[in-house]
């Protein structure tokens, strides 16, 4: 049986995976591009495929594959500053789930 510290390390892997391949299909990044993000990647206003008409696809995206809902007043410019930030944000909201 698995502890609770892999299954967690699992799923943020997972989380991990899954938010990359939307920013590629969402965006349409190249994987390449994208396996390339740190934490410190910055997202909405670095990337120019990340523009304001975009944050609601690729949010309704992160809801649909990762059977979260983001609430409105969830959604603000930290969140969506840097890979870290964004990815932080999706796997505490999957725990919480």
């Amino acid at each position: 049986m698995k502890d609770a510290m892999s299954t967690a390390s699992e799923i943020s892997g997972q989380t991990d995976t899954i938010l990359r391949e939307i920013l590629c299909d969402v965006l349409g990044l190249d994987h390449a591009r994208v396996d390339g993000f740190t934490g410190d990647t910055g997202l909405f206003g670095h990337l120019p495929e990340l523009d304001s008409m975009a944050v609601a696809g690729l949010l309704t995206e992160i809801e649909d594959r990762l059977d979260i809902i983001i609430d409105d007043d969830e959604i603000d410019g930290e969140m969506l500053e840097t890979y870290g930030a964004l990815l932080a944000f999706v796997g505490s909201k999957r725990e919480a789930g």
